[in-house]
Formats: structure tokens, sequence, C-alpha cells
């Protein structure tokens, strides 16, 4: 189900004024200044709006966005930036895009989706999605798939699945490498190895292995060892091509023909990248209207480790993947200036970048001054910070502006403007 959010005002309006007059169930926006220490030793303030500017239910979105990927964000905060900034035909770019919820909400609202990632797991996830199957094709090509041709199985991944489970999880990715190989892996064939990799490892019958960590992450082989052991529980028989097939109907539920048409308009002028979001892209200068991102935030999670079992069934090399993990603040901000520095080349002139940061460390380390730092040096500058704060989970700390109470979740997006 889609859940169409209140615009605040015609796209290109004053975006201040929108967020002063914002109410979201009759509460206004706190607004403040926010006072940021620069390296010159100047002192930058930055307006600073604190609301719920969108809903904090976890399935108010498209049924496409239904795929797990660890510290992603809710794909009402890019869908809340491009409907205000952008028109449709306008390119969006994500330069992190994870499981791609930036270019999916894009192309879904009629913009041209843009994305790159260190991760060459990340182009597996979003390509599908941009051109989604019919679930009869879906269905028909996993009967097609022989499943009795195993091969070789990995006997220590039996910590996480019934042998018969294993020997259909490696049939699925025997026949997709040797697809791949032969330049043969067409839109259906990515579909399937998309869901395939969404269902590896979960907590409830609908994911392939025994009851494991939540659907975003792989946990070590021995760490799997220890769950089993501590659950009393053994890998139970599930039948993949079924799950896929349920996973499938799940994930094109909301996909009508408006969305197919939309999809498809679009679907041509995409481009999904791998590669360093501060390296230089192959992407033409002034071709970006919007970017909606969010880094890593320092070492706090490690995608490497994480996917690692997703990469293994995609035949990618964990050790070859060249990911920002930092632990020093400074290499943080430094990183970050040169990856804004790279959005400001790709930004047309009045573009913007809607960089999210997350708390880390107990909330003692504010990366939105970082980024309002890291801007300035790249040769932008920070136009305001919004703050969107629910009572959910996590306890926020946002600039020393105290919002809602102790166990809070926020986004805080530091709003970019190249002049």
């Amino acid at each position: 189900m889609t859940v169409d959010l209140p615009l605040l005002s015609e796209p290109f309006g004053d975006i201040r004024e929108d967020l002063r007059a914002f109410r979201w169930n009759g509460k206004e926006s706190l607004v403040t200044g926010s006072r940021v220490a620069l390296e010159n030793g100047d002192v930058e303030v930055v307006d600073t709006f604190v609301n719920e500017f969108w809903t904090s239910r976890q399935r108010a979105a498209h049924s496409l966005h239904e795929v797990s990927y660890r510290a992603c964000f809710k794909p009402q905060l890019p869908r809340f930036f491009i409907e205000r900034l952008t028109r449709p035909g306008d390119v969006v770019y994500d330069p992190f895009m994870g499981r791609g919820t930036t270019p999916v909400e894009a192309a879904l609202l009629g913009r041209v989706p843009w994305g790159s990632d260190a991760n060459p797991l990340s182009v597996a996830l979003v390509a599908p999605r941009l051109n989604p199957p019919a679930l009869a094709d879906v269905a028909k090509r996993l009967d097609e798939i022989p499943w009795a041709e195993a091969g070789e199985t990995r006997d220590d991944l039996l910590v996480f699945y019934h042998p018969e489970t294993l020997a259909e999880i490696h049939a699925l990715r025997r026949y997709l490498l040797e697809r791949s190989e032969a330049g043969a892996l067409d839109a259906t064939d990515r579909w399937i190895r998309m869901v395939a990799v969404n269902r590896l490892t979960g907590h409830s019958p609908g994911f392939f292995s025994v009851y494991s960590l939540p659907p975003n992450q792989a946990v070590s082989l021995r760490s799997q060892a220890r769950i089993n052991a501590r659950r009393k529980q053994e890998p139970p028989r599930r039948n993949v091509p079924d799950l896929i097939l349920a996973k499938s109907r799940s994930l094109l539920s909301a996909c009508d023909d408006r969305t197919r048409a939309r999809l498809a308009s679009v679907a041509g002028r995409a481009r999904l990248l791998t590669g360093r979001a501060e390296k230089r892209s192959p992407l033409p200068e002034g071709s970006v209207d919007l970017v909606v991102t969010s880094p890593p935030f320092l070492d706090v999670v490690d995608y490497t480790t994480d996917n690692w079992l997703r990469c293994w069934f995609c035949g990618i090399d964990v050790a070859a993947i060249d990911l920002t993990i930092l632990k020093r603040l400074a290499d943080w901000e430094s990183t970050m200036t040169g990856v804004l520095a790279e959005l400001g080349r790709l930004l047309k002139v009045g573009g913007h970048v809607a960089f999210e940061v997350g708390e880390v460390r107990a909330g003692t380390v504010r990366l939105e001054e970082s980024v309002v730092r890291s801007a300035r040096a790249a040769g932008l500058r920070a136009k305001l910070v919004m703050v969107n704060a629910q009572q959910f989970t996590k306890t926020a700390n946002c600039w020393g502006v105290g919002n809602n109470r102790s166990g809070t979740n926020s986004n805080r997006i530091v709003l970019i403007e190249k002049a």
C-alpha cells in the first residue's frame, strides 16, 4: 500500500517557510538556530526545524520497498524531498544507495533514478525493482530451474539450512552464476536472485534458514551455532521456490498498470554504478537535480561482514569490496568533504543534497556539525537542518535540542544547496 503524505507546497517554493508552517497531527515545528564551529574559528548558524515530518509506520510505502538491508532509512524520507524539490523527469541520485530506497522511490514518483554504492551487491538489489517482472513470469521461471542440480555444497552452511534446502540454494546459485557467465541473465533471473538474496536468513518461516537474526544481516557461522544451541533448534525444511514466489507476490502486490507505466517511463535513463562516493564517477557534470543519501556513520555498521552470505550467493568477493568504514571523526569528516565535492560537481546550479546522518556513540558525536563543515570545505553551504523526531526505539540527541523524550527515533538531515 502506498500512503500519500501531505505536500507542504508546490516544488521550488521557500522550503524554510514550508517547514515553519508545517503541521503534523496539529504539532508545530520547533524552530531554532544551531551554532556550528568552523575550522577557521568562525561560527555558522544553521536554521534547524524539529517535527514529525513523515509517518513512523513501517509499511506506509510501496510494496517494492520491502527488501531488508542494514541501517536503511524509510522511503518517506526521500519522498519528502523528491516531492518538494524536483519535478517529474528530474534526476535523483544516491551515492550510498544500499538497498536502493532513494532510486526506487524516485522512479515510483516519475523521476530518473541514479545510484551508486561501493558494494556491487547494491546493483543486484536495486535494478530488478526498477523493471519488475510479472508474477506469472516468475512462477514459470521457477518451474524451469534445475533444482536437483546442486553440485558441490558447502556443508558449513548446514548451521543455517536443512540439507534439502541447502541443496536447492546451491542449485539456484549455480543456475544464476552460469547464466550470468553466459550473458544470458535476464530481468526475471535478476528478480529471482534479488528475492533469494533477501530470503537467505531471517527470523520467521518466510526465510530459507532456521531462526537467525533479523534479515538485514547474516551472523557468522559460529554465532549461528550458538543461537541454535541456545534455542535448542535445528534447521527445518524450507521450500526455496515456494518462498521466492511468496515473497515475489508480496513485493509485486502494489505493482499495478500505473506503477509499471511510471517505472517504464524512466527506466531507460536509470544509471546504477559501483564505486566509492568520494571518487570521480562517470556521471556528467551538472546533471543531477537532487541527491538524497545517508553515508556510513563512522564504524557503527560493518556492511561487509553483514552481507557476507549475500555476497557469497551472488558470487561477489567480499574481500575485494572497498567500503567506507572509518573510526576517527576527523577521517570521516575529510571523507565526507570529498563526497560533497563530487556531489557539487554533479549537481545543477540550484540543486540540493539531503544528507541524512544518525546518532552515534550515545549521541556524543554530532555528525550534522561535521556535514556542515564538510559542505563549506567542498564549496557548498548548508541551507538548513531538519530533525524528523518520532517516538520509536532509539535515543536521539539532536543538536542539543530536546525532542520528545528518552527513547525517541530521529532522522537528522542537513539540506545543502549549490548556489
